[in-house]
């Protein structure tokens, strides 16, 4: 009883309301099974949070990057990935041992004014994270089907009720179709490496870190904007929630055991994430950086040069359908993602409806304007922007989380061991160093 005990003293706030409490433990994690069959209970929140590192925001980012530097940026996705996968294991760490997703951690730990803060700047990277999924969705449209921009902005729209719909289906049903959109993705890009066929030595060497990208500011502007696309605040307070669906046993032994299988889960899953953002960038560089095309830097671009250029009929295609699904991907996660920060944060909960039409609106909104003042390009500049907003709130998710899977009065027996913990902070500060020379860099 040692985690129920350090838990009453670590919270303020009443350890009976549940995160996502509609599909708390709903689902079925066998008692006393092997090791696959127990696995294959835990697979789906890693899925589900790994939407959030394929999502269109990066794709700008890895084009321009690629289109740009070759496979020189390589390092930094990898890198990104890797932070990634130690962050999101805090994540749903949390939510494993104390019972409360990170909205609500901050909610108990800080006081009114910080929390209604953090609740803001959460709110704004879940609009970022919004609205980069509203622009993305709407050139696939335009790309699949010609459908001018501002049509398929507001076309976006309507998915509001295919969401609705799906949720009422189970959390089960939702975290398949997921994972079943996320595999089309693979299947696109394992076609476009073939008939783009990278340079292999390169993309070894680009996986190394080099000191130009941090002394290039060129280099280091999309790298940090990569690092804002890969890593996503959203997704930390996603995952601490979303792991709580299953039906673990809450005592320490089935709590250690949920985080075993919980963390390979979601390293398994970051993994193929980061097949599919390396792909991107390796696609841009080879098609693009070595024929002389380092001026492409947005998906329209993209699209337009890959059949031409890499001789084939289908590219383009497979591009733009993978482009749909990432965008109809990150819709389910921002949306879920938007509901357990206004719950956690200010114990407020919406109808799923109304939550899902405000969070909309905010990125439909503002993508609508930009497409019809400035057309595509517009939109393009607006997609990266919204990454770079995203890797400046990074920070003010990242430091909460650290700070109370750090903290022994919270955590407990699963508290971060020694190594965790200074690694964990050594990611935090690279994270706001990065942050601060770009908000630096941007006003001055």
């Amino acid at each position: 009883m040692e985690v129920t005990n350090t838990f009453m003293k670590g919270w303020r706030q009443d350890p009976s309301s549940k995160s996502l409490a509609d599909v708390h433990g709903s689902v079925h994690v066998p008692r006393n099974a092997g090791f696959f069959k127990t696995l294959a209970a835990y697979v789906g929140p890693g899925l589900m949070v790994a939407v959030g590192y394929m999502d269109p925001g990066n794709w700008a980012t890895d084009i321009a990057g690629g289109a740009q530097f070759g496979y020189r940026l390589l390092s930094v996705v990898l890198i990104s990935n890797l932070f990634a996968m130690l962050l999101q294991h805090l994540a749903l760490k949390l939510g494993i041992a104390t019972g409360r997703d990170l909205a609500q951690a901050c909610r108990d730990h800080y006081s009114r004014p910080v929390g209604i803060g953090l609740w803001v700047l959460a709110e704004i990277a879940i609009a970022a994270t919004d609205l980069a999924e509203v622009i993305g969705s709407a050139i696939a449209l335009n790309l699949l089907f010609g459908l001018p921009l501002t049509i398929g902005i507001l076309i976006t729209a309507v998915d509001v009720m295919l969401l609705l719909y799906l949720q009422n289906k189970g959390f089960r049903v939702l975290e398949r179709i997921v994972a079943s959109l996320i595999f089309l993705i693979l299947a696109c890009f394992g076609y476009e490496l073939l008939v783009s066929r990278p340079d292999l030595g390169e993309v070894m060497g680009g996986l190394l870190p080099r000191p130009e990208i941090v002394t290039n500011p060129g280099m280091l502007y999309i790298a940090i904007g990569i690092l804002g696309a890969t890593v996503m605040p959203h997704n930390l307070y996603l995952h601490s929630s979303i792991i709580q669906t299953r039906d673990f046993s809450r005592d320490d032994t089935g709590r250690q055991s949920a985080i075993k299988f919980a963390t390979i889960d979601s390293t398994v899953s970051l993994f193929l994430a980061f097949f599919i953002n390396a792909a991107i960038l390796m696609l841009s560089a080879a098609t693009f950086h070595y024929s002389g095309n380092q001026h492409v830097a947005d998906i329209t671009d993209a699209h337009q040069l890959l059949d031409p250029l890499l001789g084939t009929k289908v590219a383009g295609i497979l591009f733009a359908v993978a482009l749909l699904a990432s965008g109809q991907n990150s819709t389910v996660t921002g949306t879920l993602a938007g509901q357990i920060v206004m719950e956690g944060f200010l114990n407020l909960r919406l109808k799923p409806w109304l939550r899902r039409i405000i969070t909309r609106l905010v990125a439909i909104v503002p993508a609508l304007t930009v497409a019809i003042l400035y057309g595509e390009r517009g939109t393009s500049e607006l997609l990266v922007l919204s990454q770079v907003i995203l890797s400046l709130q990074l920070s003010f998710a990242v430091v909460p989380l650290v700070t109370f899977t750090n903290d022994k009065l919270k955590m407990g027996r699963f508290v971060n061991p020694a190594w965790v913990r200074i690694t964990s902070w050594a990611v935090a500060s690279i994270i706001i160093a990065l942050n601060g020379y770009l908000l630096w860099d941007t006003v001055f």
